[in-house]
């Protein structure tokens, strides 16, 4: 490693061997770990459907995962009940952990919703397209908790490009200065868009909580073992009231960046076959094989109700009804207001004047 730069936290090794590591002990049962196979592969499988989906003309846009399902499973099956996630608008891994529609993702992407799932009854906002408000937004909740002496851990997930966005940096200092229950995960797929990290820090991305006051860890991205047991210690600090953790994800972001990008045009196919050796869910198959754990009519079986549910869901996206026009006047206040009551008239009258006219 380059120098003033720590080895990732790995507990899986690219070849499927399980590693101890001194500061984050984790003990996993057969039956976990099989959950947490199970996890990835359908997050995969959701998000090959978003995709195709969008080639097909149902979704505006699709934000992939591929590649990220460790960092997302694994952080995600680290959190408690209580807890809360403010995600970016890739965390589809981490909705679907919380227990979130798919189909409410996908509604987000084909126009028809602004969210369309509740917050409070998942512990996940929604997601958020402006690049890096979510990291004001967990540690303002967070400073909210730790007044309401809550047993409670927050969690916001960020890219690496965000990191250079302002709002990142105010929330690491505010939550470092106010002691906020708060971690912050970043998934440094090394593209923030076409944009290598080299680009975006002059530092390890984990070393730049040290300037803010707070511990930074760099974890194995594509190692769900690992991205599990150093963001559960994470989340327990902050419930201990001891402040904030930035956890850098090093992993890789094999897909697109959207569906409205190219990475051909950015990166070569040398590092793509590099990274797709490292895979996270082929890395869980080789351990579970390898120790016995799991045999084939498992995966198999794995395999077809992800298919299924994908299947399911393809059709629940082409049959879905578009909302009523006016409905973007919707939730816009909590009590009401009135100047959206006179634009929600006058655009219901509006609209009825093209029938007016018989429709042209």
């Amino acid at each position: 490693m380059e120098s003033g730069i720590t080895d990732p936290v790995q507990l899986l090794t690219a070849d499927g061997r399980r590693i101890e590591h001194p500061d984050y002990a984790i003990e996993v049962t057969p039956e976990e770990l099989r959950g947490l196979y199970r996890d990835m592969v359908l997050a995969r499988r959701i998000d090959a459907e978003g995709v195709t989906l969008q080639r097909q003309g149902e979704l505006a846009l699709w934000p992939s995962l591929l590649g990220q399902e460790a960092a997302q499973v694994g952080s995600a099956r680290a959190l408690l009940d209580t807890d809360h996630v403010f995600p970016s608008y890739r965390d589809h891994g981490v909705a679907l952990c919380r227990d979130v529609d798919p189909l409410k993702l996908l509604a987000m992407f084909r126009g028809v919703s602004n969210g369309g799932w509740d917050p409070i009854d998942h512990g996940f906002h929604l997601y958020t397209l402006v690049i890096g408000s979510q990291a004001l937004h967990a540690t303002g909740y967070a400073m909210g908790v730790a007044k309401d002496e809550a047993e409670t851990a927050v969690i916001a997930y960020f890219g690496d490009g965000a990191t250079s966005q302002g709002d990142v940096s105010e929330a690491f200092n505010f939550a470092a200065v106010y002691d906020a229950p708060v971690v912050f995960l970043c998934q440094n797929n090394q593209w923030a868009i076409s944009e290598p990290t080299d680009k975006q820090s002059r530092v390890p991305i984990y070393q730049r909580a040290a300037g803010f006051g707070f511990p930074g860890v760099r974890v194995d991205g594509n190692d769900v073992l690992a991205c599990l047991a150093v963001t559960r210690a994470a989340l327990a600090r902050a419930r201990r009231g001891e402040g904030p953790t930035l956890v850098e994800a090093f992993t890789y972001r094999m897909g697109a960046h959207t569906t409205s990008d190219d990475p051909t045009r950015y990166r070569d196919a040398a590092e793509l076959a590099e990274w797709a050796a490292k895979d996270p869910i082929a890395r869980l198959k080789t351990h579970l094989l390898a120790d016995g754990l799991a045999d084939e009519d498992f995966f198999e079986a794995v395999d077809q109700e992800c298919e299924e549910r994908a299947l399911r869901l393809r059709e629940q996206v082409r049959s879905m009804p578009g909302p009523a026009t006016e409905a973007i006047f919707e939730h816009i206040y909590a009590d009401g207001h009135a100047l959206v009551d006179e634009e929600r008239a006058g655009f219901v009258h509006y609209e009825a004047s093209f029938a007016e006219r018989g429709g042209h």
